[in-house]
Protein backbone atom coordinates (compact mmCIF):
# COMPACT_ATOMS: atom_id res chain seq x y z
CA UNK A 1 0.00 0.00 0.00
CA UNK A 2 1.36 3.55 -0.83
CA UNK A 3 0.70 6.99 0.16
CA UNK A 4 1.27 10.04 -1.59
CA UNK A 5 -0.18 13.41 -1.61
CA UNK A 6 -1.47 15.59 -4.44
CA UNK A 7 -2.05 18.76 -5.54
CA UNK A 8 -4.36 20.37 -7.77
CA UNK A 9 -4.12 24.04 -8.51
CA UNK A 10 -5.19 26.68 -10.74
CA UNK A 11 -1.79 28.67 -9.23
CA UNK A 12 -2.09 32.38 -10.87
CA UNK A 13 -4.74 31.66 -12.77
CA UNK A 14 -8.34 33.37 -13.11
CA UNK A 15 -11.72 32.21 -11.79
CA UNK A 16 -11.97 29.88 -14.74
CA UNK A 17 -8.79 28.35 -13.96
CA UNK A 18 -10.17 28.32 -10.32
CA UNK A 19 -13.59 26.78 -12.03
CA UNK A 20 -11.41 23.82 -14.23
CA UNK A 21 -10.10 22.70 -10.63
CA UNK A 22 -13.48 22.06 -9.06
CA UNK A 23 -15.22 20.37 -12.03
CA UNK A 24 -11.53 17.84 -12.13
CA UNK A 25 -11.74 17.37 -9.08
CA UNK A 26 -14.62 15.59 -8.75
CA UNK A 27 -13.37 13.29 -11.97
CA UNK A 28 -10.37 12.95 -10.03
CA UNK A 29 -12.20 11.35 -6.78
CA UNK A 30 -14.48 9.36 -9.61
CA UNK A 31 -11.91 7.76 -11.13
CA UNK A 32 -10.01 6.88 -7.24
CA UNK A 33 -13.50 5.52 -5.94
CA UNK A 34 -13.61 3.56 -9.02
CA UNK A 35 -9.68 2.43 -8.91
CA UNK A 36 -10.68 1.49 -4.94
CA UNK A 37 -7.91 4.07 -3.89
CA UNK A 38 -8.53 5.65 -0.59
CA UNK A 39 -8.54 9.39 -0.16
CA UNK A 40 -8.67 12.60 2.36
CA UNK A 41 -8.90 16.54 1.36
CA UNK A 42 -6.37 17.73 3.50
CA UNK A 43 -6.42 21.23 2.51
CA UNK A 44 -8.52 22.60 0.39
CA UNK A 45 -8.32 27.15 -0.67
CA UNK A 46 -11.83 28.24 -3.02
CA UNK A 47 -11.65 30.15 -5.21
CA UNK A 48 -12.98 33.88 -5.52
CA UNK A 49 -16.21 32.53 -7.10
CA UNK A 50 -19.04 30.33 -6.05
CA UNK A 51 -18.41 27.05 -7.14
CA UNK A 52 -14.33 27.23 -7.80
CA UNK A 53 -11.32 25.96 -6.05
CA UNK A 54 -7.96 27.82 -6.21
CA UNK A 55 -6.16 25.01 -4.68
CA UNK A 56 -6.87 21.75 -3.30
CA UNK A 57 -4.15 18.92 -1.85
CA UNK A 58 -5.28 15.32 -1.12
CA UNK A 59 -3.47 12.24 0.62
CA UNK A 60 -4.04 9.12 -1.23
CA UNK A 61 -3.39 5.48 -0.12
CA UNK A 62 -3.65 2.45 -2.77
CA UNK A 63 -1.91 0.30 -4.98
CA UNK A 64 0.19 0.77 -8.07
CA UNK A 65 -0.30 4.64 -7.83
CA UNK A 66 2.46 5.48 -10.04
CA UNK A 67 0.72 4.35 -12.90
CA UNK A 68 -2.46 5.23 -11.96
CA UNK A 69 -1.32 9.08 -11.75
CA UNK A 70 0.96 8.70 -14.57
CA UNK A 71 -2.12 10.50 -16.77
CA UNK A 72 -2.74 13.05 -14.08
CA UNK A 73 0.44 14.57 -13.23
CA UNK A 74 1.66 17.62 -14.71
CA UNK A 75 -0.58 20.54 -16.52
CA UNK A 76 -4.67 19.87 -17.45
CA UNK A 77 -5.90 21.89 -20.06
CA UNK A 78 -9.62 22.97 -20.30
CA UNK A 79 -10.60 23.94 -24.00
CA UNK A 80 -13.78 26.37 -23.65
CA UNK A 81 -15.56 29.56 -23.16
CA UNK A 82 -15.74 31.40 -19.74
CA UNK A 83 -18.62 30.76 -17.47
CA UNK A 84 -17.86 34.47 -15.58
CA UNK A 85 -16.57 36.68 -18.67
CA UNK A 86 -19.26 36.63 -21.47
CA UNK A 87 -16.94 38.51 -23.93
CA UNK A 88 -13.68 37.22 -22.98
CA UNK A 89 -12.35 35.83 -26.02
CA UNK A 90 -9.56 32.97 -24.48
CA UNK A 91 -10.56 29.71 -24.90
CA UNK A 92 -7.27 27.76 -23.19
CA UNK A 93 -7.16 27.39 -19.83
CA UNK A 94 -4.76 25.61 -17.81
CA UNK A 95 -4.25 24.25 -14.21
CA UNK A 96 -1.57 21.99 -12.59
CA UNK A 97 -1.27 18.45 -10.80
CA UNK A 98 1.76 18.06 -8.77
CA UNK A 99 2.87 15.14 -6.26
CA UNK A 100 3.74 17.02 -3.13
CA UNK A 101 6.64 16.25 -0.99
CA UNK A 102 5.77 13.90 2.12
CA UNK A 103 7.25 15.17 5.22
CA UNK A 104 8.42 12.09 8.12
CA UNK A 105 5.17 11.17 9.79
CA UNK A 106 5.61 10.27 13.64
CA UNK A 107 4.49 6.51 14.55
CA UNK A 108 4.13 5.54 18.13
CA UNK A 109 6.50 2.23 19.54
CA UNK A 110 6.10 1.59 23.01
CA UNK A 111 9.84 1.45 23.58
CA UNK A 112 9.59 5.16 23.30
CA UNK A 113 6.70 6.06 25.64
CA UNK A 114 7.60 7.14 29.35
CA UNK A 115 5.18 5.28 31.92
CA UNK A 116 4.35 7.03 34.99
CA UNK A 117 1.97 5.29 37.76
CA UNK A 118 -0.01 7.88 39.97
CA UNK A 119 -2.57 7.96 42.56
CA UNK A 120 -5.89 8.65 41.03
CA UNK A 121 -7.95 11.22 42.30
CA UNK A 122 -11.75 12.17 42.02
CA UNK A 123 -14.98 10.02 43.36
CA UNK A 124 -14.17 6.29 43.63
CA UNK A 125 -13.70 5.48 47.33
CA UNK A 126 -10.39 5.15 49.53
CA UNK A 127 -9.49 2.30 46.99
CA UNK A 128 -8.97 4.68 44.36
CA UNK A 129 -7.05 6.98 46.21
CA UNK A 130 -4.44 4.19 48.18
CA UNK A 131 -3.68 2.90 45.03
CA UNK A 132 -1.24 4.04 41.99
CA UNK A 133 -3.50 2.92 39.35
CA UNK A 134 -3.66 6.22 37.61
CA UNK A 135 -1.11 6.63 34.55
CA UNK A 136 0.49 8.85 32.87
CA UNK A 137 1.97 8.45 29.55
CA UNK A 138 4.84 10.11 27.08
CA UNK A 139 5.60 10.02 23.47
CA UNK A 140 9.31 11.20 24.26
CA UNK A 141 9.95 12.09 20.41
CA UNK A 142 7.20 14.35 20.41
CA UNK A 143 6.79 15.06 24.05
CA UNK A 144 2.79 14.61 23.80
CA UNK A 145 1.16 13.09 26.88
CA UNK A 146 -2.05 11.52 28.38
CA UNK A 147 -3.37 10.95 31.71
CA UNK A 148 -5.71 7.68 32.13
CA UNK A 149 -7.85 7.04 35.35
CA UNK A 150 -10.50 5.42 33.76
CA UNK A 151 -10.10 1.87 35.76
CA UNK A 152 -9.01 0.74 38.59
CA UNK A 153 -6.53 -1.48 36.80
CA UNK A 154 -2.77 0.03 36.24
CA UNK A 155 -2.80 -2.66 33.01
CA UNK A 156 -6.15 -1.53 31.85
CA UNK A 157 -5.23 2.01 32.24
CA UNK A 158 -2.11 1.48 30.26
CA UNK A 159 -3.32 0.17 26.78
CA UNK A 160 -6.05 3.21 27.40
CA UNK A 161 -3.32 5.50 27.27
CA UNK A 162 -1.47 3.91 24.38
CA UNK A 163 -4.61 4.17 22.44
CA UNK A 164 -5.28 7.59 23.21
CA UNK A 165 -1.52 8.84 22.56
CA UNK A 166 -1.93 7.11 18.84
CA UNK A 167 -4.98 9.00 18.22
CA UNK A 168 -3.23 12.02 19.33
CA UNK A 169 0.14 11.26 16.84
CA UNK A 170 -2.38 10.89 14.36
CA UNK A 171 -3.89 14.68 14.75
CA UNK A 172 0.00 15.57 15.67
CA UNK A 173 0.80 14.10 11.94
CA UNK A 174 -2.89 15.85 10.43
CA UNK A 175 -1.70 19.29 11.33
CA UNK A 176 1.97 18.83 10.47
CA UNK A 177 0.91 17.57 6.75
CA UNK A 178 -1.07 20.75 6.05
CA UNK A 179 1.69 22.86 7.41
CA UNK A 180 3.57 21.16 4.95
CA UNK A 181 1.08 21.50 2.36
CA UNK A 182 0.11 25.18 2.65
CA UNK A 183 3.99 25.69 2.60
CA UNK A 184 4.20 24.44 -1.14
CA UNK A 185 3.59 28.18 -2.93
CA UNK A 186 6.19 27.34 -5.49
CA UNK A 187 3.54 25.19 -7.60
CA UNK A 188 1.36 27.85 -7.47
CA UNK A 189 3.81 29.89 -9.24
CA UNK A 190 5.54 27.01 -11.48
CA UNK A 191 2.44 25.87 -13.76
CA UNK A 192 3.65 24.80 -17.47
CA UNK A 193 1.04 25.97 -20.04
CA UNK A 194 1.45 23.74 -22.57
CA UNK A 195 2.19 20.13 -23.68
CA UNK A 196 -0.98 18.99 -21.21
CA UNK A 197 -0.99 15.31 -19.40
CA UNK A 198 -5.03 16.01 -20.35
CA UNK A 199 -7.34 17.57 -21.95
CA UNK A 200 -11.00 18.18 -21.82
CA UNK A 201 -13.39 20.13 -23.39
CA UNK A 202 -16.62 21.81 -22.69
CA UNK A 203 -18.78 22.28 -20.55
CA UNK A 204 -19.78 18.61 -19.81
CA UNK A 205 -15.95 18.41 -19.46
CA UNK A 206 -15.06 15.18 -22.22
CA UNK A 207 -12.14 13.92 -22.25
CA UNK A 208 -9.94 15.00 -26.14
CA UNK A 209 -7.64 11.84 -26.94
CA UNK A 210 -4.40 12.30 -26.63
CA UNK A 211 -3.60 10.44 -30.25
CA UNK A 212 -5.81 13.65 -31.73
CA UNK A 213 -3.35 16.49 -30.26
CA UNK A 214 -0.78 15.06 -31.14
CA UNK A 215 -1.64 14.64 -34.81
CA UNK A 216 -0.83 18.52 -35.39
CA UNK A 217 2.19 18.05 -34.18
CA UNK A 218 3.09 14.54 -35.94
CA UNK A 219 2.10 16.18 -39.19
CA UNK A 220 3.88 19.42 -38.74
CA UNK A 221 7.20 17.75 -38.28
CA UNK A 222 6.36 15.95 -41.26
CA UNK A 223 5.82 18.78 -42.78
CA UNK A 224 9.16 20.23 -41.74
CA UNK A 225 11.33 17.22 -42.62
CA UNK A 226 9.81 17.44 -46.19
CA UNK A 227 10.60 21.13 -46.94
CA UNK A 228 14.66 19.52 -45.43
CA UNK A 229 14.42 16.86 -48.29
CA UNK A 230 13.45 18.96 -50.62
Amino acid sequence: METKIIQFTAAKGPAECAWVVAKVLKLFLKELINNKIAYQIIHKENGIENGTVQSVSLEIKGKQLPVFLNDWLGSIQWIGTSIFRKYNKRKNWFIGCYELHQFQQKNIHENEIQFQAIRSSGAGGQHVNKVSSAIRAKHIPTGTQVLVMDSRSQHQNKKIAIERLKEKIRVHNTNQLKISVKNEWENHLSLERGNPVRIFTGSDFKQKKKEKFFKATRNQLKNDLRKQIK
